[in-house]
């Protein structure tokens, strides 16, 4: 099991999904897996968050769970971000949630709600050591 995490840098469904065939060929080509999301192989979890064009603050953010293709991945992230588009332009606040993709509605659906950002546990596992690749191995 390996998970990859990456900054939030990306800014749209298509620059996700272009960010997932990418890793998915890398991954193919260095044979760590067969990158066969469908059969789980290889899975996304997206973060979504909206902010105030000009703003430099992230808004929160929403986790989908396990989406298992790259049409699965943009169709949930515009779908989310829509969603909170509009929980936020009503004048409500958007809650850090956990979702899941339900493919036949098209919708995210809460899969679990947190009160607070600290029981996300973001830290790192101690049994787990980062792995960071010089440049010249990269080259």
């Amino acid at each position: 099991l390996m998970e990859i995490v990456s900054e939030p840098d990306l800014r749209s469904s298509a620059e996700a999904a272009e960010c997932m065939k990418k890793l998915r060929q890398i991954l193919r080509y260095i044979g760590s897996c067969d990158g066969d999301m469908e059969k789980g192989s290889l899975r996304c979890d997206a973060n979504v968050s909206v902010r105030l064009k000009g703003s430099s603050t992230f808004g929160t953010r929403c986790e989908i769970k396990n989406l298992n293709s790259i049409r699965y991945i943009v169709q949930a992230i515009d779908y989310e971000i829509q969603r909170q588009i509009e929980i936020l332009e009503s004048g409500e606040e958007i809650s850090q949630d956990t979702l899941l993709f339900d493919v036949a509605s098209g919708k995210t659906k809460v899969m679990r709600s947190k009160e607070d950002a600290s029981d996300y546990r973001y830290f790192p596992e101690p049994d787990l050591l980062p792995v960071e690749v010089s440049q010249d191995k990269i080259d």
